[in-house]
């Protein structure tokens, strides 16, 4: 059976443990939640998990609940309505978008409170409401969040409703730092040499011993991504 990878390097038992885990969840309808820091790659898993689904010939949608103004989140996620507001359009929101398919929440613990109370209405009554309207729209949508910081902390610190976390977190995956599986470090900067190669029509064939003994010692804090912008530089 052929499995999309998405672009996942992999290399080292841990990173090829999370891979397992991810192409087994893809078959079940169950909302995931990834764990892991920033930079170790939670979006790219996402995407595993939606390609080796039955979900794949519709949408994902990605939204970063940390970048987006609280105010404009609920009208993004659930849609709205003509003249609800000031300039309001009939808008499909991303859940509407997203229908059949994944809706990815990234770093879903930077969410106000009150909207984690709306957004755990949704994913349980499996209806959205567009905002200025009375008509909840019936959807089915595969909810995958992440979160940068472990889970747990996240709730006893008040950042994430309890009850949206077992709402959520019906499969847990958790992506070690690429410190943690240094097995993939070699196979990721083989990876990005070709990347940039490509991208900026450059001819590099290699880094030296030295270099590779630097990226085997370093300790990574901004994980793979931190990696592709030094191979990049």
């Amino acid at each position: 059976e052929s499995v999309n990878t998405s672009g996942y390097i992999f290399r080292s038992s841990q990173s090829k443990a999370a891979l397992r885990q991810a192409l087994k969840v893809a078959r079940y309808t169950s909302n995931v939640m990834i764990y892991g820091e920033s930079g170790v790659g939670k979006e790219i898993i996402a995407r595993v998990i939606h390609q080796n689904s039955d979900r794949k010939s519709f949408p994902m949608i990605k939204i970063n609940c940390a970048a987006i103004p609280e105010t404009l989140l609920e009208s993004i996620l659930f849609g709205t309505t003509k003249g609800s507001y000031t300039g309001a359009e009939n808008r499909p929101g991303l859940f509407e978008v997203a229908n059949g398919g994944t809706l990815f929440l990234d770093e879903i613990n930077s969410m106000e409170l009150g909207m984690q109370a709306k957004l755990l209405k949704v994913i349980e009554e499996k209806k959205v409401t567009r905002i200025g309207s009375t008509q909840p729209i019936p959807i089915d949508v595969k909810v995958v969040s992440a979160v940068n910081e472990p889970p747990e902390n996240c709730v006893s610190a008040k950042k994430l409703r309890e009850d949206l976390f077992y709402r959520l977190s019906v499969v847990r995956l958790d992506i070690p730092p690429l410190s943690a599986r240094p097995g993939d470090v070699k196979l990721l900067t083989r990876y990005f040499l070709d990347y940039f190669n490509a991208r900026m029509d450059r001819d590099v064939m290699d880094v030296s011993e030295e270099v590779e003994q630097l990226f085997q010692n370093y300790t990574w804090p901004g994980n793979v991504r931190e990696m592709k912008n030094i191979i990049e530089g």
